[in-house]
């Protein structure tokens, strides 16, 4: 029996629009029927890092107007953007480096995929393990979270997604509570602005032009606040 994919309430806690006002953010649902193309999405992949690697340097990825942006938003919560890298800027360094991004699972790959391209870092998160609606806020102190491959990160000062279990998404890393799995079937992505709602909403449109490509998507949502 399928279920509908749940409508979420989005929102952009005050908390953080104190520090940056003029901040949005996009959002994006979906269930996934079928990936068919999981190789060919990993050769796009490794094709958008190449090229990268061509025309970039580790002096110049933190200039990149979209980048910047996010560095910036760490500063004004109160973060060093310098030890708690944004994921875009973590993806670009690797490729520069020659180290990838490697592929990970369909889903994540393209939502890589998007961030090497627009310098936006985005979440892909498991829909089910999220409870109630979301909000982006600013860690706390002492406040729990498990990252992905980093363990216990100090969340402290960081831009937080939080649903009513707690912070489970961020722009430097995602948690180990909602990350995609190979069962995961319906999916969230976040993308972590700052960035004008033009760029939100063309990144959205894209993606969801990639999973109609690569996969098949079933109750597509997606919007941004």
């Amino acid at each position: 029996m399928e279920l509908p994919v749940p409508e979420l309430r989005v929102s952009i806690a005050d908390t953080l629009l104190a520090r940056w006002p003029e901040l949005h953010s996009g959002w994006f649902t979906a269930e996934i029927r079928a990936v068919t193309h999981g190789a060919e999405i990993a050769h796009e992949l490794e094709r958008a890092a190449n090229e990268l690697a061509e025309r970039e340097t580790l002096e110049t990825i933190a200039a990149h107007p979209v980048i910047a942006a996010t560095r910036a938003l760490y500063r004004a919560c109160g973060k060093d953007p310098s030890r708690y890298r944004p994921a875009a800027e973590q993806l670009r360094r690797r490729a520069v480096r020659g180290l990838g991004p490697r592929p990970v699972a369909p889903l994540v790959d393209l939502v890589n995929l998007a961030s090497l391209r627009t310098g936006l870092s985005m979440s892909a998160c498991d829909l089910d393990s999220i409870q109630g609606n979301i909000a982006w806020g600013i860690g706390q102190p002492d406040e729990p979270y498990e990252a992905i491959g980093r363990g216990p990160m100090n969340i402290a000062g960081l831009p937080v997604w939080r649903d009513d279990l707690g912070a489970f998404a961020s722009p430097t890393s995602d948690s180990v509570r909602t990350c995609v799995r190979p069962p995961t079937t319906r999916v969230l992505v976040l993308i972590h602005g700052p960035a004008i709602p033009e760029l939100l909403h063309d990144t959205l449109r894209h993606l969801a032009q990639d999973l109609e490509h690569y996969t098949e998507p079933l109750q597509v949502r997606f919007g941004v606040v």
